[in-house]
């Protein structure tokens, strides 16, 4: 008898622990299910998010990033002879133009800047690394800013028109050999907008 009351009791324990450990895994995967709900509600922390980074663009060919590359410096250049102008000269049509040069190529810095970033390249250098098409040399920057007055309008308007070219120049490559419509678009603009700067000049430079 005592022995058939030991086996019911132990069997009874048994059926106890089982049920106990059931409801922990029970318990265990609805709390880590619930974290990962969680993490999903969380901002920025999709399943995707998490589970892997977002992909590089692929829409754009080397002669787009070369572009990009090339024309960043090119335009600082350009913004930093512009900067020149208030402080030299007396010409309230060159200063005038001066400032709209600046204010249309800084933002399409910032544009190309973003644009190399997307496709996943190094931010681009304010430093020409490589010869380009109207870009001045030091000497020549250096004989600009130790100019004044009429003298430094003729040669900021010579050296303008040439750089201008230069950058024509390099648009016109990125029109007919680049892939990216965005880059595209960038280039269109400079060329639509800087030969327009060139015949103003021009006609400056024979008033």
């Amino acid at each position: 008898m005592f022995t058939s009351r030991a086996r019911i009791t132990l069997a009874g324990t048994g059926i106890a622990v089982a049920l106990l450990v059931a409801g922990c895994s029970s318990d265990s995967g609805s709390s880590a299910s619930g974290t990962t709900h969680e993490m999903a509600d969380m901002p920025g922390m999709s399943p995707s998010s998490t589970s892997s980074a977002a992909a590089t663009r692929t829409d754009f060919n080397a002669a787009d990033v070369t572009f990009l590359q090339m024309m960043y410096p090119h335009h600082a250049q350009a913004v930093e002879m512009a900067k020149l102008v208030p402080s030299r000269s007396q010409n309230q049509q060159l200063i005038a133009l001066a400032s709209k040069i600046e204010a249309a190529q800084a933002p399409e810095m910032t544009k190309f800047a973003e644009l190399l970033h997307s496709f996943g390249k190094p931010a681009p250098s304010a430093t020409m690394d490589h010869p380009m098409g109207g870009v001045m040399s030091q000497d020549q920057m250096t004989a600009l800013r130790q100019a004044s007055g009429a003298a430094f309008d003729k040669m900021w308007l010579q050296m303008m028109i040439e750089h201008h070219q230069g950058a024509v120049t390099m648009s016109n490559t990125e029109l007919s050999g680049g892939s990216n419509a965005e880059v595209k678009a960038l280039a269109q603009g400079i060329v639509t907008a800087q030969q327009a700067e060139i015949q103003q000049m021009r006609g400056m430079t024979q008033s």
